[in-house]
């Protein structure tokens, strides 16, 4: 077995038994700053109406009340461009425009964006006979390659890299194996010949990374940032690197959507941008046509970029639900930003995208008549979902004293007050320390893992602040302040171990089936994919602690399946699983992904936690 494989089996047992710190064989480097709002936004698009660029309010009603709707989504941003015009542009509560989101493998048709320009640029080919593509790329790292393994491998093109037809074995997976991913990658074991099959591996992407500083001694970011990113005003951008200090290439962008939708007006604009060939246009014409079949339910795959099911569209593709959609007949550009329960290009989302633009649609070329009563509703759904329902109170006539029958000296507070009353001071001990504040995804993603959650204490002031109050988490050696509120999000940036990620928070009270209280924290990723809920229980001197995820458990556990599957091949696990084992470890990893904890009260309520 791979070593990147027993890697990551030591990984996720050790998570099962609580162990989270120190487990990863990555070195770790922060790298996640806060969003940089006081930066002003650079070459925005103008707004228009629906109908003066052709196209119909109703139409984007029923399509964004739809995505809104479905059970199947989780939408987090929504844009169409039409004619270089934004004629849709929603941002659904408590998520906000103007800051950035991961982009996940979105950033993939990024890094191909970048081979077309050091084919431009001459820099790839080492051999001016050879076609730049078909270059060998072990011949580009000749020092990383075992002489003996480089003999009996077949060789890989940068073809092969860009169609994910490479066939390496070295995927995903083993980026918690070790520092060095492009070694790793080099001599790791070829399924069958390239060039062949498809086999989705963003490892190919993220050599295609270290190709272009291979050969420009600049990181794939440095590269692109005054020949792509800078010409189209994209400024307020992250893009992480491996322990080398290779850009990630595939994955690790944090990106605002509508620089997202730049980079497909772009492609529709054959690589010009304000009378500028910013992309070669031969590029863009070869890497959008099909060169290979994808998987099963999707439409083919170009060079670092997916095809869609309309006559000549394409679409850069991340899992979860990031997408910029481009329609060239269409002349549109659709991006969404999203936390599906589902991975790449065969979900509901898209399917319903796919509806409201089928083949047979053709909008118009010209400007329909303005229909001000359909456009209002457009405008109203925007707000509503950007904005989310209203959670103020309802005043009957004649004001509060007819609202409660007392005068507001005597009002009778919600029953969630005298919780908040009893906790205010109180400390819990949490046991076992095997959970942290964000999901287990984001920190293997990000690799920032800590030890856990150690203490929660509450802090509530009444008098002064009776809107919210204050949860105070000790993770590992850090402290962490999350502000809350019952009737809105409360934003939250939260630092852990030098990077700052932003929380939006908000609280519910209910019961438990014993009538104890509950107190229910939505706790939303607001530059992630990912939100989840944690449920406070008190009892007596005790609070149980459980953890919800979305996207589900059942989503990673299907991108774990392989991983348990080469599990049963160790003489450690082999015997155990067989039988009901294998249901049983499935049982532990999901209580490892959504945990129970519980917690004690401290003797002192706040003696070992500075709050």
């Amino acid at each position: 077995m791979a070593k990147e494989q027993l890697a990551v089996i030591e990984m996720i047992t050790n998570m099962i038994l609580g162990k989270t710190d120190g487990v990863s064989k990555v070195d770790f480097t922060p790298q996640k700053i806060p969003f940089p709002e006081n930066l002003s936004y650079e070459q925005a698009f103008l707004r228009a109406t629906p109908e003066s660029q052709g196209v119909s309010s109703e139409k984007l009603i029923h399509l964004l009340s739809n995505l809104s709707a479905s059970p199947y989504t989780d939408m987090h941003h929504f844009l169409v461009l039409r004619h270089g015009n934004v004629i849709c542009d929603c941002s659904f509560a408590p998520y906000r425009s103007g800051i950035w989101h991961i982009s996940h493998s979105m950033c993939k048709s990024i890094t191909g964006m970048a081979i077309g320009l050091l084919i431009d640029e001459g820099k790839l080919s080492l051999e001016r006979l050879a076609c730049s593509l078909d270059e060998n790329i072990y011949n580009i790292f000749p020092g990383k390659v075992n002489p003996l393994i480089k003999i009996f491998r077949p060789e890989i093109t940068v073809r092969h890299l860009l169609t994910m037809t490479s066939g390496v074995t070295f995927n995903e997976s083993g980026i918690v194996s070790g520092n060095d991913w492009l070694e790793s990658y080099l001599n790791a074991p070829v399924s069958g010949k390239p060039g062949t099959e498809f086999q989705y591996n963003s490892l190919n992407t993220y050599v295609l990374s270290a190709i272009v500083s291979a050969r420009t001694e600049m990181t794939l970011e440095e590269y692109l940032r005054p020949r792509l990113f800078e010409p189209l005003g994209i400024t307020r951008y992250l893009w992480e690197t491996c322990p080398k200090g290779i850009t990630k290439g595939g994955w690790g962008l944090f990106i605002c959507p509508e620089d997202m939708a730049k980079l497909g007006q772009l492609y529709l604009n054959h690589g010009m941008w304000h009378e500028k060939q910013i992309i070669p246009a031969n590029w863009i014409r070869e890497s959008t046509t099909k060169q290979v079949d994808s998987i099963e339910g999707t439409y083919g795959y170009g060079y670092q970029i997916w095809m869609e099911n309309r006559l000549n569209s394409f679409e850069f593709n991340g899992m979860l639900g990031q997408n910029v959609i481009v329609y060239p007949d269409l002349d549109m550009v659709i991006v969404t930003c999203a936390g599906n329960n589902e991975l790449f290009q065969n979900n509901v989302m898209l399917d319903l995208i796919r509806d409201a633009f089928p083949q047979e649609y053709q909008a118009s070329e010209y400007a329909l008549p303005e229909n001000p009563a359909e456009y209002h509703k457009l405008t109203h759904l925007v707000h509503s979902l950007s904005h989310g329902p209203s959670c103020m109170p309802q005043i009957r006539r004649g004001g509060w004293a007819k609202k409660s029958g007392y005068s507001r000296s005597h009002a009778i507070y919600p029953k969630y007050v005298r919780l908040l009353k009893d906790l205010d001071g109180k400390c819990y001990n949490i046991n076992p320390a095997s959970v942290g504040l964000f999901p287990l995804i984001i920190q293997v993603f990000h690799n920032n893992l800590t030890n856990g959650i150690r203490q929660i204490s509450f802090q509530y002031d009444k008098i002064n602040c009776p809107d919210k109050f204050y949860i105070h988490f000790l993770e590992g050696e850090e402290h962490c302040t999350l502000t809350a509120s019952f009737d809105r999000y409360i934003d939250n940036p939260i630092t852990l171990h030098g990077e700052t990620y932003l929380v939006a928070v908000k609280c519910e009270y209910t019961t438990d089936a014993d009538h104890a209280p509950v107190l229910i924290l939505n706790m939303v990723y607001l530059e992630e994919a990912m939100s989840r809920k944690l449920y406070l229980h008190f009892k007596s001197n005790e609070l149980m602690a459980h953890w919800s995820e979305s996207p589900g458990k059942e989503l990673i556990l299907e991108g774990l399946s392989s991983i348990t599957g080469e599990m049963t091949k160790l003489p450690l696990y082999g015997r155990f699983l067989e039988g009901s084992g294998m249901q049983f470890l499935e049982h532990l990893m999901a209580d490892t992904i959504e945990p129970t904890v519980r917690g004690t009260l401290a003797e002192s309520d706040t003696e070992d936690m500075d709050i």
